[in-house]
């Protein structure tokens, strides 16, 4: 045995007894030498002779289920819990259960509108889907305007064709546009500055700021 590993068996009998009396719970010899080899460098002889001799000189109890010695604090060192202290830990535990409970759901909602945001266009494709969505209305528009100058040469087919064409966009834009309203507002829910600043700092320009206003359906 080297000179580390002596030195941890000497010191075995006091360490597993702080060990038993802060648990105070049953162990068995393996139990003991799984929880406490890594942090002590106990090998299992010494943890098994440390029991012993903790037993025998009175100072833990020893239990015999068939084969297996169980170990545990003797509970005379032990304060007696009164009923009205049992009571009081068993509210205590149930104030902690609902606590935790709630945190959970707390945490399963928060994590659905994380992944809802996640899912969401980002700020610049939002910019980019609005840029392009407009582009196209303001060339259908067009299209319509000068389609609606020029009767002679449309036939009532192509101008309700165009007009169902525009009422797509328009719809499309609308929802569009909803959508980027909907995540700016959840975002500035955690923002500390104003919507303002907010549309300043990330660069984003609304239909108001070019007064564009949205065809009439």
């Amino acid at each position: 045995m080297n000179k580390g590993r002596a030195e941890a068996a000497a010191g075995a009998p006091g360490i597993l007894l702080r060990y038993l009396q802060e648990q105070n719970r049953p162990y068995s010899a393996q139990d003991v030498f799984g929880n406490l080899q890594k942090e002590h460098g106990l090998g299992k002889a010494a943890v098994v002779k440390a029991l012993e001799q903790l037993a025998q000189q009175g100072k833990i109890k020893e239990k015999v289920y068939g084969k297996q010695k169980i170990y545990f604090a003797d509970q005379d060192q032990f304060d007696m819990v009164s009923d009205a202290d049992l009571q009081g830990l068993d509210a205590k535990i149930v104030a902690l259960t609902a606590k935790v409970q709630s945190l959970q759901q707390s945490c399963r909602h928060m994590e659905a509108e994380l992944k809802e945001l996640t899912n969401a266009l980002t700020t610049p494709e939002m910019q980019k889907e609005i840029q392009e969505l407009k582009k196209e209305c303001a060339g259908y528009t067009e299209r319509l305007k000068n389609i609606r100058a020029a009767t002679n040469h449309v036939t009532p087919e192509e101008k309700e064709q165009v007009d169902r064409e525009r009422q797509k966009y328009c719809k499309e834009w609308r929802k569009r546009k909803r959508m980027a309203t909907e995540l700016c507002d959840a975002i500035l829910e955690g923002y500390p500055k104003s919507k303002k600043q907010f549309f300043e700092e990330v660069g984003i320009e609304t239909d108001e700021d070019y007064n564009v206003k949205l065809p009439d359906p």
